[in-house]
């Protein structure tokens, strides 16, 4: 269950062009690039080959390690360590990324750390997102846009959560699982398997217990378009009619509109995977 690409709808807005005001008490490598209107607090720590965009504001005491760009007007806040070495006792010291997007909240003590090589190389959050605090993103993760993640919720190695997914606090996400977009995952969940997209899914492991129909509504999904998702719900869920059958169901009602489609590609795509994870396909032997 691979990232869908978004378009922001939001006007591109001019961006700062005053020079960076930085803390006579940070530590700010020469070689780092800073961009116009950044602002950097006291005690922050930024190494050489950190890239800070325009309009970026870091409070106090924020790290940034390795090889991390941050794009333009980003808040870090307080205790944040961004591009800290994987927690992986494979990791033999490459140099790997962290790449993080447009106008992202990262609330106090949020760690994200840099991949391995097991994939690309790249840790990525997208734009959009807000972090809450004491969250953490481990190496090889990739976070889409408009993603809200809450606080102390853990996101293991090589996880993938799409756009405008919600996971609440306390949940804790296995190395390898995905989450789908327009989810919720309910406060204090174990996710072991791939959370399927529009759902929301909840418990210890978590389940798919409903549509996501608050989240569909108010990003302008149409009435059909969410009764047929209710329906395909309906019957993978509820019924248990199997995937060719529930396809071939709503194919013959009508209802196989491109985002069932998409949903029933991504149960395809767990059901093919180790433990209901897709993305354990892309896992290199050990």
């Amino acid at each position: 269950m691979d990232i869908i690409p978004f378009e922001p709808n939001e006007p591109v807005q001019p961006l700062d062009a005053t020079p960076p005001k930085i803390s006579k008490l940070a530590c700010v490598d020469e070689a780092a690039e800073i961009g116009p209107g950044v602002e950097i607090g006291p005690f922050c720590v930024i190494g050489p080959q950190a890239k800070i965009g325009a309009g970026c504001k870091l409070m106090n005491n924020v790290t940034m390690l390795g090889d991390v760009t941050l794009g333009h007007s980003n808040i870090v806040s307080p205790g944040a360590v961004l591009g800290g070495a994987p927690q992986d006792v494979s990791y033999q010291g490459a140099e790997t990324k962290v790449v993080i997007g447009d106008r992202n909240v990262i609330r106090e003590c949020v760690t994200i750390n840099r991949a391995t090589e097991k994939e690309d190389g790249f840790t990525r959050v997208g734009s959009d997102c807000y972090l809450m605090g004491n969250v953490h993103v481990a190496h090889d993760c990739m976070i889409g846009d408009h993603v809200i993640i809450g606080h102390g919720t853990m996101l293991g190695g090589h996880v993938h959560v799409e756009h405008h997914a919600t996971l609440s606090g306390s949940v804790a996400v296995t190395h390898y699982a995905a989450i789908g977009c327009y989810t919720f995952t309910g406060a204090a969940s174990r996710v072991l398997q791939d959370v399927s997209p529009y759902m929301l899914a909840d418990g210890s492991p978590a389940r798919p217990r409903c549509v996501n129909i608050v989240a569909l509504r108010r990003n302008n999904f149409g009435k059909e378009v969410i009764d047929a998702i209710n329906e395909a719900y309906r019957l993978m869920y509820r019924a248990r009619v199997g995937l060719p059958n529930c396809e071939e169901i709503l194919r013959s009602k009508g209802k196989l509109l491109p985002e069932v489609q998409h949903l029933l590609d991504a149960i395809d795509y767990s059901q093919n995977g180790r433990h209901g994870r897709g993305r354990e396909q892309t896992r290199k032997a050990a």
